[in-house]
């Protein structure tokens, strides 16, 4: 008996030392509906824990980093004080899903420090729809900080369904996953999950010298964070004593579409650094891409060069005949030739078959704006030697806006969302800034929100783009309506959309096509109905959005109206309702004008769409472009109708989709 009582005494002396939090501090969410603790366990290791309601949402959960040379970043810290304040305004932003953003929230800092006298203040900011958390980290008499680890961990309470792509240091460019949350085994991020009737997605802000943070399953529904490495190892590096992390966020919402209407990543970015704004616009834009990808034109000067004088000038009288912003070119410029080889571009020769001075002439006397392309082949050194010199060429000859890719192996172990990456894209976008350039960067380092800080930094790809549909099996029709519970919730992608072309059939009788990649095109295809590539104009969010094809494909197309109608410059929008891989319905306002975006996966669909959005007491003619009677993704995918109505906000109109489909709606006041 005796020896029972002992066991007791010794198992319960465990419980209070080992697993009961001491040292509680807690901040719930302005409506009070989240609550996050922040607790030192007996172990003096440094946990919170994030609950919705009454129900534990992410179980206590470790929180800190490991570094070398004996700087401890981790243990033996102690609550020094804490502090907290509440924070709300709005704020206006020059370009944006949303021109007004409310920023509300309740913060709670921490702040530690251990016997070495190392200082940590976590900082917590709990908002309606979710939180964020960072470190800031002060070593005295450190002259270096070599991190190797991070400690932060997601346990999320409960298993679930969730949608994600792998982990990897190098691509987005990978398909998404449905799968239970216990079966990830690592993921990149935004990591988007539905847990106890609550949808959330894991994702990080304000990312600008620190590598990315992936995820790696640690058994069942525990997540910890994974940075991605320098060439040695090492995970983060800094030359003082000193670092801030990016914001750790976890999106939180009821309902799906929750999250795409989330204004969290961008609130916890820092408030805008440039002097002044209204350089910066929103453009639609067309451009010679898409004949490359098929393979019937070439980035390299040849008897197939897509960019030569005749056809720069040929583009930019369509833009300036059909209300199109921009003209952009690639395979402009000496370097392709060598393209697998030393990609060494030279940003600011052109091919002898582009005259660019006479090219920005004409595009000047047409009103078109030109966006310029750098492409770096990955060879980050032989870019940044030119940088400053390619931007102020660029600049001189009235050219603002420049499309950037990395499409390739960095040199020297390095890959392409570490630190050193970071560091580089941060570089670029303070370097176009300097000359009043905006940017659209391909394979580049995931959207953190840094938009608010630098607006100039205006979309991104990020993901498998309309590319992969030239030769590959290409994106699946569920593929589209993923990526706004996704990719998207990070930022603005540059897609790509808008092939009217589905079957490539221009392409196939072309004399001058050749594969030169994975997949012939003449066995690759669009996966989805022409009102579905229209809808995604709307959907698939980019302030600067290209209509893809070919120019030939447009010519004379009564459904290309809508682009023409089409403003990327909008005001407001909202997402309306969807769930992640099945459908999604947007609407944006861009002054007066409402564009809705409807789209749906393999399977067709009907959904009821209440026009409460439209103002009141108005009258709207809405063009529709639906699917056809007889579409089909598969069998039919370019029928289509357009249908005119006069409709008002007390109006519900029923949408219908066919396999694979969507609808686009164009709604303008009487």
């Amino acid at each position: 008996m005796k020896q029972h009582l002992i066991s007791l005494v010794l198992f319960f002396s465990f419980l209070l030392s080992g697993c009961m939090p001491l040292k509680q501090t807690e901040v719930t969410s302005p409506n009070g509906h989240i609550r996050l603790a922040f607790a030192l366990d007996g172990n003096n290791r440094m946990t919170y824990q994030v609950s919705v309601g009454d129900t534990v949402f992410i179980t206590p959960s470790l929180l800190g980093f490991t570094a070398k040379d004996g700087v401890n970043l981790a243990e033996g810290f102690k609550v020094v004080n804490t502090g907290f304040t509440t924070h709300d305004e709005t704020w206006t932003q020059p370009w944006g899903e949303n021109k007004n953003i409310r920023n509300h929230y309740n913060e709670m800092a921490v702040h530690l420090s251990d016997t070495t006298n190392t200082k940590l203040t976590l900082r917590f900011r709990i908002f309606d729809d979710g939180l964020g958390f960072r470190y800031e980290y002060e070593v005295p008499g450190a002259d270096s900080i070599l991190v190797t680890d991070e400690l932060t961990a997601f346990n999320i309470a409960q298993d679930g369904t969730s949608w994600s792509i792998p982990a990897n240091y190098d691509t987005y460019e990978l398909l998404y996953r449905t799968q239970p949350v216990s079966r990830i085994d690592n993921a990149n991020t935004p990591m988007t999950f539905k847990t106890g009737g609550l949808y959330a997605s894991i994702h990080e802000a304000a990312l600008t010298d620190f590598p990315e943070m992936t995820l790696k399953n640690t058994g069942n529904c525990n997540f910890k964070s994974e940075l991605a490495p320098w060439p040695d190892g090492i995970k983060a590096r800094f030359n003082v004593g000193s670092f801030k992390t990016p914001w750790r966020t976890i999106q939180i919402a009821p309902k799906a579409v929750g999250l795409i209407n989330s204004g969290l990543i961008l609130n916890l970015n820092e408030p805008c650094a440039l002097e002044t704004t209204d350089w910066i616009r929103p453009m639609k834009y067309v451009g010679i891409w898409w004949g490359m990808h098929l393979g019937v034109e070439s980035w390299v000067i040849n008897d197939r060069h897509g960019a030569t004088t005749e056809n720069a000038k040929r583009y930019i009288d369509f833009a300036a005949a059909n209300n199109i912003e921009a003209v952009m070119y690639e395979g402009w410029n000496e370097g392709w030739e060598n393209w697998g080889g030393s990609q060494t571009f030279d940003y600011t020769r052109p091919y002898a078959d582009f005259d660019i001075e006479e090219i920005a002439r004409y595009a000047r006397e047409k009103g078109v704006a030109i966006i310029g392309h750098h492409e770096t082949g990955g060879n980050i050194m032989n870019y940044e030697k030119q940088l400053d010199k390619s931007y102020k060429w660029y600049a001189d000859l009235g050219i603002h806006s420049v499309k950037t890719g990395y499409a390739g192996g960095l040199p020297d172990g390095h890959n392409h969302h570490g630190q050193y990456n970071v560091r580089h894209y941060r570089n670029v976008v303070e370097t176009a800034a300097k000359y009043h350039t905006t940017l659209d960067v391909h394979e580049p380092i995931k959207d953190t929100g840094i938009r608010r800080t630098y607006p100039n930094m205006m979309t991104r790809e990020g993901a498998r783009g309309m590319e992969w549909n030239a030769w590959s099996e290409g994106n699946p029709p569920e593929h589209h309506v993923m990526l706004p519970f996704t990719r998207l919730l990070a930022g603005p992608m540059d897609y790509t959309p808008g092939i009217f072309d589905i079957m490539y059939e221009r392409a196939k009788n072309s004399p001058y096509r050749k594969q030169w990649n994975m997949k012939d095109s003449k066995d690759c295809r669009i996966n989805s109905t022409l009102a579905k590539q229209i809808a995604n104009w709307v959907i698939l969010y980019s302030p600067l959005q290209m209509a893809a094809d070919m120019i030939e494909n447009y010519e004379g197309h009564p459904a290309f109206q809508f682009f023409r109608d089409f403003d990327a410059d909008c005001d407001w929008s909202e997402a309306l309702a969807g769930e992640p891989g099945e459908f999604v319905v947007i609407v944006r306002r861009a002054g007066e004008k409402y564009f809705l975006g409807a789209a749906t996966n393999e399977e067709a669909r009907e959904v009821t769409v209440a026009l409460d959005f439209l103002e009141k007491d108005k009258t709207y003619r809405a063009v529709i472009y639906a699917d056809g009677k007889d579409a089909d993704w598969v069998t039919n995918p370019t029928a289509y109708e357009i249908i005119e109505k006069q409709v008002t906000a007390t109006d519900i109109l029923s949408v219908n989709m066919a396999k694979g489909g969507g609808q686009a709606i164009t709604f303008m006041p009487l």
